[in-house]
């Protein structure tokens, strides 16, 4: 960018460089009362971009319920915060890093997982668990298997070089993300009641202080990056994705574990998304204050940066504190002892502005009123898409394109379905040795040290016929997290969300948007879980196509008596198996609307989404939390993607042991011809797949009955074969090919060597 100082007014692309508009341009100009310099629109570009001020969706996001006796902190600081009792809190957050990753794939997603690391960090909590949620074109494609192996591997090598567990996710693939891949990381953490931080800066003449890598030219513009469109230019934009250095974050993350709850610490906040101007802009905003940089002050690794890049930059491992006035050079020797860089670059000011000088020289003044919260509010046009004609039957019931048992086998085939060992085996999911449930399970669970409880953590996104109906298919995806718990009998806390989008200013996308938040909303109120934190990620397109609606969810639940975990998988001969929550739904009791089958066989979603019914999915939840709690179930799983058959094969792959069941719906009069496949493969709400003793049914069915919850006895565990009576029977040895050996087997294309981008270092 060749402006200076307030000469001419910006160009169009000068602007969209920025992420900014002529009419937001100029709104700028009428509340500052004058035209900003280079360095002052750098500043707005940045704090007004989508990525950092939410200006399309904020109006939005206030439907959401945040609310509740176990809530400490809601939206609005770096991560949410919720009570688990005896004065220990669990502070969570979920983001994206969707356009570094598709041009970067190995620092983009390796940066994306230091940057939620960074926000737990921030208040003060210990990260004790990450999970992600990535999504990816099809695996025949050779680049797409490139990018996703290069993501994993940047998400494998940051958390086990800092020695943060990986403990769960989700992977999936399909056509529509080709050019936008998905990255969203997770951070879970513990924290001590009265060692909470808060960012923000207040206390006139307190000092600020950087701590952590020196500052470079990476980053640069990356919030505008994350703002704007993917194109054909995207290769170009490499050097607004950030490098990270795990090891250096570590010393950081151990450095502000010893200062935490330190009396003289007023805030503590992480260099993200437009680095320290956004940073020192929010800790002052929200303290009701200001603050002074002196760019000078800021230790740099390259010759000659100037005010513009250092205050843009996006260099990782770097956090912000404001400390007590006196207090700085004990905060300094504390890091120098961890060898990290402190300098003090600035203070608090009254005036509720953001200066910054160099050497003394003014360079900027924005004040915040403008820069944090002036930014106009977007409102696109929003138009729902017309309904496709419905199709009665569906056609996948008239004619099915395979018999049952090849349809089974070739959705258990699917690497959506399938198993995801290949990706967290390139993860340590047992670091810091408190992981009691790790990846592939419905819900990873860790101990919480000197209690009997645990902490259940899962990752789920919306259903795939979120293309259908977007507001239903959200709210299924948080019904889904919450049978995910149930499955471990946790009692559900909180959850943060990542909303992934395409362009707002399609109407068909912004009505996606708005339909998906209120379909988040109303899961949320209706299943007592409230949202306590999240990002927006939107312009997830290229070339004019956008990704579906794919809202991501990222639940934390306490875990009352971590020796009542349930298995999720059949593990004793003999046992029962049972179908927990009704048996079916739709024309001839079968769903197909969205199903991984269908996607399969047509190539995309049509029809409806299935049914969903929050009040029966709360009933449900309950009534297999207490089942659990009461160890009446050996064994226990939720019917999601894939349906019953999926559920059905990973529950005896899992344990061994295989299962002749009977269907959970009597056949039609006149059955369909896709009948049959449409009962294993439909993917009908609310359902749990469970195991138990024969002597503890009688109490089984009085729990449920009481609870109004339909259970249905199917069969027994038991021998080599995975049979549904009069449906379709497959071997148990096949089914566990095709789900262990699904992803291992797409990745077993040409070699994935150079040409995604530098290696970030060794997998273990």
């Amino acid at each position: 960018m060749s402006r200076a100082g307030t000469a001419a007014p910006p160009s169009r692309e000068e602007l969209r460089q920025l992420a900014l508009t002529e009419e937001e341009y100029g709104s700028a100009c009428r509340q500052l009362g004058r035209e900003p310099n280079q360095l002052e629109l750098g500043l707005l570009g940045a704090l007004w971009s989508e990525h950092c001020s939410y200006k399309t969706s904020k109006r939005l996001l206030g439907q959401l319920p945040s609310a509740s006796p176990r809530v400490v902190q809601g939206p609005g600081e770096n991560a949410g915060v919720v009570d688990l009792g005896g004065g220990l809190l669990c502070c969570f957050k979920m983001e994206s890093h969707n356009h570094p990753s598709a041009v970067e794939p190995v620092q983009g997603a390796a940066t994306g997982v230091g940057g939620i690391l960074r926000d737990v960090i921030a208040m003060g909590a210990r990260p004790v668990a990450l999970l992600d949620s990535i999504r990816f074109g099809a695996l025949e494609d050779a680049r797409q298997r490139q990018r996703f192996a290069r993501v994993v591997e940047g998400i494998g090598w940051y958390g086990n070089c800092i020695g943060v567990p990986t403990v769960g996710g989700e992977t999936y693939f399909d056509q529509a993300y080709s050019e936008n891949c998905l990255v969203n990381a997770m951070c879970v953490g513990l924290v001590e009641q009265g060692r909470l931080a808060r960012a923000l800066a207040r206390g006139e003449g307190n000092p600020v202080l950087l701590v952590g890598a020196d500052t470079g030219r990476d980053g640069i513009h990356g919030a505008t990056f994350a703002s704007v469109e993917l194109d054909r230019e995207a290769e170009e934009r490499r050097p607004a994705v950030q490098v990270g250095n795990p090891f250096l974050e570590k010393c950081l993350l151990e450095a502000c574990q010893e200062l935490a709850g330190d009396p003289d610490l007023v805030g503590l906040q992480d260099c993200g998304a437009a680095g320290l101007s956004s940073a020192c802009a929010e800790m002052a905003h929200r303290g009701g204050s200001g603050v002074e940089i002196e760019v000078q002050r800021v230790s740099r690794r390259e010759r000659g940066m100037g005010p513009y890049e250092v205050m843009l930059s996006e260099s990782q491992e770097r956090m912000v504190l404001v400390v007590r006035e006196g207090a700085e050079e004990r905060f300094r020797e504390r890091f120098r002892r961890w060898g990290l860089r402190c300098d003090v670059i600035g203070r608090v000011i009254a005036e509720p502005c953001l200066r910054v000088t160099d050497g003394g020289r003014p360079v900027a003044q924005l004040p915040l009123s403008v820069l944090v919260a002036g930014v106009p509010p977007r409102r696109p046009q929003s138009r729902a898409e017309p309904a496709p004609a419905a199709s009665s039957p569906d056609p996948l019931l008239e004619v099915p394109p395979w018999p049952a048992e090849e349809a089974w086998l070739r959705v258990l085939g699917s690497p959506n379905c399938a198993s995801s060992r290949w990706v967290w085996r390139q993860y340590d999911h047992q670091v810091g040795d408190d992981t009691i449930v790790g990846p592939g399970a419905d819900a990873a669970v860790l101990r919480l040290r000197g209690r009997v409880q645990g902490l259940a953590l899962s990752v789920d996104s919306a259903h795939p016929s979120a293309r259908l109906d977007p507001r239903r298919g959200t709210a299924m995806g948080l019904a889904e997290g919450l049978r995910n718990l149930a499955c471990v009998g946790a009692e559900p806390l909180g959850v943060t969300d990542c909303l992934n989008f395409g362009d707002p200013d399609s109407p068909l996308v912004m009505w996606q948007l708005e339909e998906a938040v209120a379909g988040l909303a109303e899961a949320a109120r209706e299943l007592g879980v409230p949202v306590v934190s999240g990002n927006v990620s939107l312009h997830n397109q290229y070339q004019g196509r956008s990704i579906p609606p794919t809202p991501s969810l990222g639940l934390v639940g306490l875990v009352p008596d971590l020796e009542r975990l349930p298995r999720p998988g059949f593990c004793v001969e003999g046992d029962l198996v049972a179908l927990l929550g009704r048996p079916g739904a739709g024309p001839e009791g079968v769903e197909l609307g969205g199903s991984e089958y269908q996607r399969l066989a047509s190539g995309q979603p049509s029809g409806s989404a299935p049914e969903l019914d929050l009040a029966a999915e709360r009933r449900a939840a309950e009534a297999v939390r207490q089942a659990v709690r009461a160890r009446l179930l050996r064994s226990c799983h939720d019917c999601s993607l894939g349906g019953l058959g999926v559920a059905l094969a990973e529950a005896a792959v899992w344990g061994g042991q295989g299962a002749v069941v009977r269907s959970p719906l009597a056949p039609p009069e006149r059955p369909s011809p896709g009948w049959a496949a449409a009962v294993l493969l439909g993917e009908t709400q609310g359902r749990y797949l469970a195991s138990l003793d024969p002597g503890r049914l009688a109490e089984l069915e009085r729990a449920l009955a009481a609870a109004g919850v339909p259970l249905a006895v199917l069969g027994r565990v038991g021998g080599e074969w995975l049979e549904v009576s009069g449906v379709a029977r497959i071997p148990l040895a096949g089914a566990r090919e095709r789900l262990e050996g699904a992803l291992p087997g797409a990745m077993a294309g040409p070699a994935l060597g150079a040409g995604m981008g530098e290696r970030a270092g060794p997998v273990s």
